[in-house]
């Protein structure tokens, strides 16, 4: 699976993600092949790019939760958009907090990890749809962290608002490749600009200016690779919404190409911990897949190796078949394998089972006899 920008697409490719017009009807589903109609409306619809299969991959399993997920992200980010325009147009939040509570009654009360899908964008819907995923991240973060109920909805109400601003900016910089550092400067006055529509909209809740505050300048100091000034503390919120800005933001389809790999992303948050509150970084580990059990990844070693046993303790420790000497590898011993580490996934957008559950489980009945070849 790979991402290709519009420009490049091409009649005959397979589609990885379906397509759906501006009202939540689906025109083309997963599997179809691009037809010149079905590059047009791409086009149409002003999309950055879309994912595809390689020319020999076969259609990844979908589990119902999947498509739930996705169900929810489609029809949502309706309400996010009517939420955010209210408060832009009227300096109303009128049925924001009933958005909130939506949402974490969905995702912030799960007791398992769930696949985090990506969406397709375009310059029209990139604030919202981004600003929905953040809300959807922050939701399940504040769960895993035990965050109290009250501080959660504010937290997921400041996630749908933090990128106000920017619904204010040229459209065409949200989705621009080469874009100028005068323009990246337009974008942050966009930016900063929402702060004011913020106080506005929420004069009788003044934390949620606080936290959205907060998360600026954190990720701008981040950015800009500034110390991080101790003496300011950051309320819960500020913290959770960092992490879940900057990974939706890493990870999601951008104007730039290829998005960041969700592991690789988690590996930057966690080396930046002064940036990136190391229990909020937790939670979101907690709360998506990230190595299950048939991800297939690049070794330190250059072997390519699939995941056959998870580590929850340490998701990048987990025990994988090496293909090229079809051996078992259990990483979590480190003084055996302490050299030995995950660089990637080697895949570019989801981590569904991309072998069948028979082939892992023949590879798991084989683990003993791995383990003492290895040992």
């Amino acid at each position: 699976m790979k991402f290709v920008k519009t420009e490049d697409l091409k009649i005959g490719m397979r589609l990885a993600k379906p397509i759906y017009n501006n009202k939540g009807v689906l025109l083309y589903d997963r599997n179809s092949k691009l037809t010149q109609q079905g590059i047009e409306s791409v086009r149409n619809f002003k999309l950055i790019g879309i994912y595809v299969l390689e020319p020999a991959e076969p259609l990844p399993p979908q589990s119902e939760e999947d498509v739930e997920f996705e169900k929810f992200q489609m029809v949502t980010v309706f309400s996010v958009e009517e939420e955010l325009r209210a408060i832009l147009d009227h300096g109303k939040n009128n049925k924001i907090y009933n958005l909130a509570e939506t949402i974490i009654r969905n995702y912030g009360r799960l007791d398992h990890k769930i696949n985090f899908l990506q969406n397709l964008r375009s310059k029209e819907d990139f604030v919202y749809k981004h600003s929905l995923n953040v809300a959807i991240l922050t939701a399940m973060i504040c769960h895993k962290m035990n965050v109290r109920k009250e501080e959660m909805t504010e937290a997921v109400v400041c996630a749908i608002v933090h990128d106000i601003g920017k619904l204010n900016a040229n459209p065409e910089l949200l989705v621009k490749d080469d874009i100028t550092e005068d323009e990246v400067a337009e974008l942050k006055h966009a930016e900063y600009s929402g702060i004011s529509i913020i106080e506005a909209a929420f004069a009788a809740q003044p934390n949620v200016k606080r936290v959205v505050m907060q998360t600026y300048k954190r990720l701008d100091a981040y950015h800009k690779g500034e110390e991080v000034d101790h003496g300011a503390k950051m309320v819960v919120g500020a913290k959770v919404l960092c992490v879940a800005e900057e990974y939706d933001r890493m990870t999601a389809i951008n104007s730039a190409g290829e998005p960041q790999s969700e592991l690789a992303e988690i590996k930057v948050m966690m080396d930046n911990p002064e940036y990136f509150d190391p229990a909020a970084v937790n939670a979101l580990v907690a709360s998506i897949n990230l190595l299950s059990e048939g991800t297939c990844v690049e070794l330190s070693t250059g072997e390519k190796a699939l995941v056959i046993t998870p580590n929850e303790q340490n998701i990048f420790r987990p025990m994988v078949l090496c293909f090229s000497t079809n051996t078992i590898i259990d990483l979590a011993m480190t003084a055996l394998y302490n050299d030995i580490e995950i660089v990637d996934i080697m895949k570019t957008f989801d981590n569904r089972y991309v072998m069948k559950e028979e082939d892992i489980l023949k590879a798991k009945e084989s683990e003993p006899a791995g383990h003492k070849e290895n040992a």
